[in-house]
């Protein structure tokens, strides 16, 4: 069992208690597993202070073979405390184990990559004419935000901290109040790397975002990394527009399964279950969206229903549960009232799902995975992204079709093409708009490859080479000098 903790606020190396004192909650039940003390405003400036000074003053920000080794050790720390990553998310995310494993065994891979980084963080040097010698040297731009969503809470806080470290930055990172337990439990891992000098990485844990305001709206953090919904990323690029400051944002997502008739429904049916109850739905790249040729939408339908109506939600705590709760009973009523519309304006419920009949379950947040028929693309469940274990399936007749069906929306983080054709699966890929395609998969993910979202998804990219540039600056020097007469 994890032990309970009351969360501060991690400043310079050290806890800092100054707000008010609220609980912490496990979603399953409803019981209250920890306090989390609310992060003020001024908290928040002296982390933003704290982090401004270590950059200029530490070796952090000059030292690669520093990062690299730091870095290097805190995988190994996670490594140690694996399992207590496993049982906060667990308890305080409601992810059932083999989920939270998952998210947990991710963690020691991007900070091994992100050691990688700090040491290839080259420039280049060449005479541009006789006697003119110019170089260009990349820089950490300084202090870098950092606002993570509670849905991941431990591997998206290490998927933004890694590259901004490897990159020398020093960070402001900003949990929120679902995952104070889980903001506890880094910051004991990072505090316990020696070679991370105090004041690199500050956490604080806020339940409304006035503290993530300030670290949009200060003229110290120049970087800005956000994970979340696409109208609080926009809100948030608007911001950091006054400042000119560089922006990362991972926004939503509305993941389309796109099913050719040559597909293995045999490999399609589980994976299509799963895209949609993993994490409960809570999850950008969820397959929210079905569609599927003519040919097999029949034997797809039923046979996807009756897994659906096996789905059996539960605690992580008992081992026969496929899928946990939602974060909380308010996003269990706005999950409901987004099906019920649906339904009202014509969509069809092949499994209905909802709120589990189970008396056991009644203190928890759970919520029965929805599979809704529907014809066209105008319904609000298609278009917005719901968050929650809900599908809507769509029939089509032809390739054209189903790409045009696949790219009409705002969003265009993920997708997926399910055919055994040699040619089709990439010859579609081509031509969707999203920033990961997964084929005859779904969520394919690897930390040494670019993560990030087309359209109304995002922009900037986490995960690979590229997620080290978010943190830099470019510096061009240039030299004339005296050439040798020959």
């Amino acid at each position: 069992m994890t032990a309970l903790r009351d969360v501060g606020q991690w400043i310079a190396g050290e806890w800092v208690h100054g707000g008010e004192w609220r609980d912490s909650t496990d979603p399953a039940t409803g019981e209250v597993i920890g306090r989390y003390c609310e992060a003020s405003v001024a908290t928040v400036q002296r982390a933003i202070d704290v982090a401004r000074e270590t950059f200029e003053t530490s070796a952090w920000r000059n030292d690669n073979y520093l990062r690299a080794t730091a870095l290097s050790h805190l995988a190994d720390a996670y490594d140690a405390r694996l399992q207590e990553v496993i049982d906060t998310l667990c308890r305080e995310n409601g992810k059932v184990r083999g989920e939270a494993t998952f998210e947990a065994s991710l963690i020691p891979r991007a900070l091994r990559f992100a050691a990688g980084l700090a040491m290839h963080n080259f420039g280049r040097v060449m005479e541009t004419r006789p006697g003119q010698q110019s170089m260009s040297i990349r820089e950490p731009v300084g202090v870098a935000g950092l606002i993570i969503p509670w849905n991941s809470p431990a591997y998206l806080t290490i998927r933004a901290l890694a590259p901004a470290l490897a990159a020398g930055c020093t960070a402001v990172v900003k949990l929120p109040h679902q995952a104070a337990q889980s903001a506890a439990l880094i910051a004991e891992i990072v505090g316990s790397v020696a070679d991370i000098p105090k004041g690199v990485v500050n956490i604080f844990v806020e339940s409304g975002a006035d503290g993530a305001k300030l670290l949009v709206d200060s003229p110290h953090v120049p970087a800005i990394s956000f994970t979340g919904s696409t109208a609080t990323g926009r809100a948030i690029a608007r911001a950091a527009a006054d400042h000119l400051k560089r922006v990362g944002l991972e926004l939503g997502g509305k993941t389309p399964h796109l099913i050719f008739d040559d597909a293995d429904l045999s490999a399609v049916l589980p994976v299509l279950e799963k895209s949609c109850t993993v994490f409960a739905g809570q999850f950008c790249m969820t397959g929210s969206r079905i569609y599927v040729q003519r040919g097999v939408a029949d034997a797809l339908r039923a046979k996807l229903a009756e897994r659906f109506r096996a789905v059996r939600a539960g605690p992580a705590a008992d081992p026969q549960s496929h899928m946990g709760p939602l974060i909380d009973k308010a996003a269990v009523d706005r999950v409901d009232a987004l099906v019920e519309a649906a339904i009202a304006a014509g969509a069809k419920p092949i499994v209905r799902g909802g709120r589990p009949d189970d008396p056991a379950l009644a203190g928890g947040a759970f919520y029965l995975p929805c599979l809704l028929e529907v014809d066209g693309t105008g319904l609000s469940i298609v278009r917005d992204e719901t968050f929650g274990p809900v599908q809507t399936l769509q029939l089509f007749d032809t390739e054209e079709e189903a790409i045009a069906l696949a790219n009409d929306s705002e969003y265009g983080l993920s997708a997926c093409v399910w055919s055994r054709d040699v040619d089709r699966p990439i010859r579609v890929a081509r031509r969707l708009h999203a920033g990961l395609i997964s084929i005859n998969s779904w969520a394919n993910l690897a930390v040494e490859f670019e993560e990030g979202g087309f359209k109304a998804s995002g922009s900037g990219r986490l995960g690979g080479l590229a997620s080290i540039e978010e943190f830099l600056e470019y510096k061009q020097i240039t030299q004339d000098f005296i050439p040798h007469a020959h």
